[in-house]
């Protein structure tokens, strides 16, 4: 028996490759299958609980993010889970960002006209620059301030989840930005429409105004057509050229990461793949024609994702990191807050 034991573990891996290989996959998925589990539930919990009187003003993405962190905090996140919940994190967050090149063509970027093309880049790009600046005189920590920049200025939670991806802050900090940006877009989005009256602006200025300002889409689309039609029509065409300069915005902080002395920042790709994906998707959405009911399901398919990458942040949040960064960087997301606001409304009255 002994020898036939000794024959057997004498013999080469080379011998049954595809078996090993076969085994391999199969223990690796098998570590994943768990911890998709419990974020493909509390992503449930998230998209039931908008059904509930007073959630109803929260993006599932939100509602997951805030399940997540209680869920890790009081009951624990399991060992054996966290394989599935790293992969939702990375893969299908990245996934879901290449899926958002449906909601946009290059028409509709159009369609808003040069000037408010210009507005909304001009928009990004100080606030952006402003916050960043802002972040280092008050000591925010420097990814911190560039996850609560690209919330603000781009496009919300996608952005913030997209950036990381170069900047590579702890979870902690992303969390701590979708948290802030949240907060602040939905009081965006509940008060901008109440000051449309008393800032006389006709319903192509609110939308442009609401696109331009508002943080994420779900919150400008809910403004937009708070104050009619021609305003929800505008504001989410200005909100999707918004997200359209999410890929050159990520490409420059590549950029600005290669050019710092760590070696292994420097090695990193300034346009990583999905951010080249998102690009080639947004181009073939403006060639082809796609049928609306894809597009409604891929739309659905890319909610459901950012919502499960989200949970996945919540799941590895810990609350007593979040209360060590204080105060400063809940300022620092009000002060990008305030500037966008004021300084979008200034270009559409004034530009």
């Amino acid at each position: 028996m002994s020898s036939v034991s000794h024959f057997a573990n004498d013999i080469p891996k080379s011998a049954f490759p595809a078996d090993v290989a076969q085994g391999r996959k199969s223990l690796s998925w098998n570590g994943i299958v768990p911890g998709i589990v419990l974020v493909t539930m509390i992503t449930a919990v998230a998209f039931s609980a908008r059904n509930v009187s007073g959630f109803a003003l929260f993006s599932p993405m939100i509602l997951a993010v805030v399940a997540g962190m209680i869920y890790s905090n009081v009951l624990g996140t399991p060992v054996h889970a966290k394989a599935g919940i790293a992969f939702s994190q990375k893969r299908l967050l990245r996934f879901a960002i290449v899926l958002l090149g449906f909601q946009l063509t290059l028409g509709q970027v159009v369609s808003i006209g040069a000037g408010g093309v210009g507005i909304v880049a001009a928009t990004l790009g100080a606030t952006f620059v402003f916050t960043i600046t802002l972040g280092r005189l008050i000591g925010v920590d420097a990814k911190l301030a560039q996850l609560i920049a690209a919330g603000t200025s781009i496009c919300g939670a996608s952005a913030i989840v997209a950036t990381n991806i170069v900047t590579d802050a702890r979870d902690e900090d992303v969390t701590y930005a979708v948290a802030s940006i949240t907060l602040f877009g939905t009081v965006a989005m509940l008060g901008f429409p109440l000051m449309a009256p008393m800032l006389g602006l006709d319903q192509h200025a609110f939308g442009l105004w609401a696109g331009a300002s508002i943080h994420e889409v779900a919150q400008v689309i809910g403004a937009g057509f708070q104050n009619g039609t021609q305003s929800g029509e505008i504001a989410t065409v200005a909100k999707l050229t918004r997200v359209a300069m999410l890929a050159p915005t990520v490409v420059a902080l590549g950029l600005m990461a290669r050019g710092r002395s760590s070696s292994e920042v420097a090695a990193r790709p300034p346009m990583p793949w999905f951010v080249a994906a998102f690009v080639a998707v947004v181009a073939l959405n403006s060639l082809v024609t796609v049928p609306i009911e894809v597009k409604s399901a891929m739309a659905l398919a890319t909610t459901i994702m950012l919502t499960m990458g989200l949970a996945a942040m919540g799941l590895q949040a810990d609350i007593s990191q979040l209360r060590s960064r204080g105060l400063r960087p809940l300022a620092l997301a009000f002060s990008a807050f305030l500037f966008i606001g004021c300084f979008s409304l200034m270009l559409v009255k004034f530009a």
